[in-house]
């Protein structure tokens, strides 16, 4: 006879210090899932309040008192022996220097080195969530060109921290690589957009358009890299959803150039589709930088284009 695993509520904390690192800690060998390293934090007592919880687990375990806090994420993850609820908190203030209050090892780590420990499977949903910009710029058409290039150089001088190189027809490895190495050079991310994706190619991650997203049952790569969807209903976005992509792009909310004769979802739509889902999701179609405020009022994670941003 078959049995459900056990289901533990569990609460983790994200505490930044002023370099912008976060705090990890890593379990002891007396743990669950030993030598791994995670956020502080622990499991919800009885009758007691995610919100409590995190505060008195991390007094418990680092010694810090929190002051301001606010949930950015929960996650499920299913362990051969257990189902645990995660409940992911951003410590926005806190009293004290954090320790390893219990004899753990702990460190403080910027994000771009997380990749060099080993993290619970939980950790990278974590850190894309909490990496993840307010918008991001899609490129245009005309691929392996200079314009393309040099549009990429100027999204990055203006700060852009995610381009999402899409394109209808198979490119270049060369000309991805030197996109590549533009994003790195600025600390920026690449995910790549394109047909015949072999999941190999030199970027941070991939995007999936919605024909794409629908044809398969489960996440197509490792949780290191960003997994990104193209949806347009509820139905496509849960579905995102379900397969643990990391953001999903909706469109399109207005009228736009590229798809002129496309029907539109609007505002109030959008709105209601984000209400019933979890993933960040950014707004398409449409967008420009005036419209920013609007769509995070909806909690939309942000906007994307490719002519407003």
């Amino acid at each position: 006879m078959s049995h459900k695993n056990k289901s533990i509520e569990v609460v983790v904390g994200v505490m930044r210090n002023d370099n912008n690192e976060i705090f990890i800690t890593r379990r002891q060998i007396d743990q669950f899932m030993s030598g791994y390293w995670e956020l502080p934090g622990g499991k919800v007592e009885n009758k007691e309040s995610h919100s409590i919880a995190i505060m008195r687990e991390l007094y418990e375990e680092t010694g810090v008192t929190v002051k301001n806090h606010h949930l950015i994420q929960t996650i499920e993850h299913q362990y051969p022996q257990k189902t645990i609820n995660l409940s992911v908190f951003s410590i926005e203030k806190y009293d004290g220097a954090p320790l390893g209050n219990e004899g753990q090892e702990f460190c403080w780590c910027g994000i771009d080195k997380l990749k060099d420990y080993k993290l619970l499977p939980t950790m990278w949903k974590i850190i894309h969530r909490i990496c993840l910009p307010k918008s991001y710029w899609i490129t245009p058409d005309e691929h392996e060109s200079d314009l393309v290039i040099n549009q990429c150089k100027q999204r990055l001088r203006d700060g852009i921290k995610i381009i999402q190189l899409r394109s209808k027809s198979t490119l270049n490895n060369t000309y991805i690589e030197k996109i590549f190495t533009l994003c790195q050079l600025n600390q920026a991310k690449l995910i790549l957009n394109t047909p015949n994706k072999s999941f190999k190619e030199a970027c941070d991650g991939w995007h999936l358009t919605s024909n794409e997203l629908m044809e398969i049952k489960e996440r197509p790569f490792d949780e290191k890299k960003l997994f990104g969807a193209s949806v347009h209903n509820l139905n496509e976005a849960k579905h995102a959803e379900d397969i643990s992509a990391d953001y999903i792009s909706l469109s399109p909310i207005n009228e736009t150039l590229s798809h002129p004769n496309t029907g539109v979802l609007g505002w109030e739509n959008a709105s209601d589709i984000i209400n019933q889902c979890k993933t960040p999701i950014f707004l398409l179609g449409g967008m420009n930088k005036k419209l920013m405020d609007r769509a995070l009022s909806i909690g939309a994670q942000g906007i994307a284009g490719i002519r407003g941003l």
